[in-house]
C-alpha cells in the first residue's frame, strides 16, 4: 500500500473519546520497547509521526493515526514495563481490554515480538488473550536485522513454539531499518480492513 497521507488524529483513554465512523482499525500491540513507533513510522514512510520515546512506558493512551482516510493504526500502551505503577498498570490494562473487546471497528490486532529473543510471558498472555476474544492476530517478529540471516528460521521457530501460534495465523520477518517485510505485513492487513475497495471509491 501506498501511504500519501497520515496523522495523529486523537489520543483516546475512554471510547466517548475514539474517532467517529466505520473505518476499519488495526491495533499495534507489544513491549514498551519492542519497536511499535518504529513499526508505524517504516509501515507509512514517515521518520518521526509516531514518537520514538527514549523512556519506555511514555504511551499512556491510545494513540489513533489515520492512514490515507481509509482505515487507522491504534497505538496501545506498551507492556511489560517494570518501572510503571500497579495502579497505572491496571488502568492501562482496563483500557486496553475495553477498546480491543468492544470496539467493532478493530479489525485484527498486529502483536509484535522481537526476534532476538523468546517471547515473554506478557507475550504469550496477550496472543492467548487476543486468541480468546477470537480478534484476529498478525504476529511481527521485528529487529531482524540485528540477527544474522542464517538464523532467521531458527529464531521465527522459537516465536511460533513459545506463541503456540495457531494455524493459519500470519507470522511476518520485520525490519524497521531496512523495511523487510514491510509489503507481506500491508498484504496481511489488507486481508483483515478490504482498504482497496475503499482506496477505490475515494479515487
Amino acid at each position: 500500500m501506498k501511504v500519501t497521507k497520515s496523522e495523529i488524529v486523537i489520543s483516546a483513554v475512554k471510547p466517548a473519546q475514539y474517532p467517529e465512523g466505520d473505518l476499519p482499525e488495526i491495533a499495534l500491540a507489544g513491549r514498551s520497547n519492542v519497536g511499535k513507533s518504529s513499526f508505524i513510522n517504516r509501515m507509512i514512510n514517515r521518520k518521526s509521526l509516531a514518537r520514538i520515546s527514549s523512556k519506555p512506558g511514555k504511551t499512556q493512551t491510545l494513540n489513533f493515526y489515520i492512514i490515507n482516510d481509509v482505515m487507522y493504526f491504534v497505538d496501545v500502551p506498551g507492556y511489560g514495563y517494570a518501572k510503571v505503577s500497579k495502579s497505572e498498570k491496571e488502568t492501562w490494562g482496563k483500557m486496553i481490554e475495553t477498546y480491543f473487546t468492544g470496539r467493532e471497528q478493530l479489525k485484527a490486532v498486529v502483536l509484535i515480538v522481537d526476534l532476538r529473543h523468546p517471547p515473554t510471558n506478557d507475550d504469550v498472555m496477550m496472543y492467548d488473550f487476543l486468541k480468546h476474544y477470537e480478534i484476529p492476530v498478525i504476529v511481527i517478529a521485528t529487529k531482524a536485522d540485528k540477527i544474522p540471516k542464517g538464523k532467521w528460521q531458527k529464531h521465527l521457530k522459537v516465536v511460533k513454539e513459545t506463541l503456540d501460534i495457531e494455524k493459519g495465523d500470519i507470522v511476518v520477518l520485520f525490519s524497521s531499518e531496512t523495511g523487510l517485510g514491510k509489503e507481506e505485513a500491508w498484504k496481511a492487513i489488507h486481508t483483515f480492513t478490504h482498504i482497496h475497495e475503499r482506496e477505490e471509491e475515494n479515487v
